[in-house]
């Protein structure tokens, strides 16, 4: 498949609110059911095993008017949780049999609250975590948390989920997670050759296809990426924070690339990337699941971090990895989590002499110019700075 089909293929989901693609794989065969979930991370692994499709729900983006969502919010919280109401109220989401609510903050805890008294007929599951990073303490309370998981998905799918079945869906995902990490790569050496709003795209497809179905995508992207020879421009390499639950609009990842930035690496779509190495796919699989949540999951901002000395490591680590200049902080307007650990992560940042710029967004933001601008003159302080 031709680049040029490859994004094509992943802006129509993109652009696709009626959930169309997901529609067509229930309709497939008889029985089929489909779980949805919010952004940063649930084990989709369950889900998969169970013979389910899980489906991200990213909220509206830029594309949805919030009439009936703003009925149920107020106005000083992020716009993702109107949205996604938004989107159920309209019929959008109808094709849902099932939502996960992964821990994130008391929005979106309150929005699963809200979910189980509105669609009283649909699966209703607030997924929690440990906040004790001891295994037998939370490693323990976890793998607990997965055990009701799985016999609830196994009642809902009238499909046992057995251990072998789901060490065959964990395999899976760790060959998708492979795959991504070979994207990250691939743009972290070759921006100018996977430039971000592509990546992007291929990231949320991720979000409506079947585990196999993405990995052979990103495949195919990163084997006709490395078919042709794009334009190299002295853009200043940053690692963009702060997007990792509701989503940036497209138009702001072009405007920061636009702007004169490679971003070369980020926290969006952590619900594919949240574990960092492979899960075994030997022994037991919740144990399993749950010790890789512990021992090795990503650092953000709505993840208890045991130590205060730890804060900001995890996004420096980023930083020298990637061999980026600076740190873009891209939060959406009234994200506790991100807005909150903001202040820790400048001052780890400024301890190591990182240099880094901030401003907020929201999911419908249509102006970019402001932010084209900012992003524009951090790239260009950088380029001063460096050059002296």
């Amino acid at each position: 498949m031709a680049l040029e089909e490859i994004v094509e293929h992943c802006q129509n989901l993109y652009d696709d609110l009626d959930f169309s693609s997901v529609i067509r794989w229930k309709n497939a065969a008889s029985g089929r059911k489909v779980i949805g979930h919010m952004p940063v991370y649930v084990p989709r692994e369950l889900i998969h095993a169970a013979g389910m499709l899980p489906v991200g729900i990213l909220g509206g983006g830029d594309q949805l008017d919030v009439i009936h969502g703003d009925a149920y919010y107020q106005s000083y919280i992020c716009r993702i949780p109107r949205s996604t109401i938004e989107l159920a109220v309209t019929g959008r989401l109808d094709v849902l049999d099932g939502m996960l609510f992964p821990s994130t903050c008391d929005v979106i805890r309150n929005l699963s609250g809200m979910w189980q008294l509105k669609f009283q007929d649909k699966f209703v599951r607030y997924v929690d975590v440990p906040q004790d990073f001891d295994l037998d303490v939370g490693g323990a309370f976890y793998t607990r948390e997965l055990q009701q998981l799985r016999d609830d998905l196994a009642e809902l799918s009238g499909n046992e989920i057995t251990d072998e079945a789901l060490n065959a869906s964990i395999s899976l995902y760790n060959e998708n997670r492979q795959a991504i990490s070979e994207l990250y790569a691939y743009r972290s050496a070759q921006p100018w050759q996977a430039p971000t709003p592509e990546v992007y795209l291929l990231m949320r497809a991720g979000m409506l296809l079947p585990v196999d179905e993405h990995t052979s995508l990103i495949h195919d992207y990163i084997a006709a990426a490395k078919a042709i020879k794009r334009p190299v421009r002295d853009n200043c390499r940053v690692v963009v924070n702060g997007l990792f639950c509701e989503q940036p609009p497209l138009g702001l990842l072009k405007s920061i690339e636009m702007a004169g930035c490679y971003i070369v690496d980020d926290d969006f779509m952590l619900v594919a990337r949240w574990l960092l190495k492979d899960v075994p796919t030997n022994g037991d699989p919740l144990r399993n699941l749950s010790h890789a949540f512990i021992n090795y999951s990503v650092e953000t901002s709505c993840k208890y971090v045991p130590t205060r000395e730890a804060k900001g490591k995890f996004l420096i680590d980023s930083v020298r990895n990637s061999h980026a200049e600076g740190v873009i902080f891209s939060s959406p307007s009234f994200c506790d989590p991100a807005l909150l650990d903001r202040p820790m992560l400048q001052k780890a940042l400024t301890a190591q002499g990182i240099s880094y710029t901030a401003f907020k967004f929201a999911e419908n933001s249509g102006q970019m110019q402001p932010i084209r601008e900012q992003a524009g003159t951090f790239a260009d302080s950088i380029k001063l700075w460096s050059a002296a």
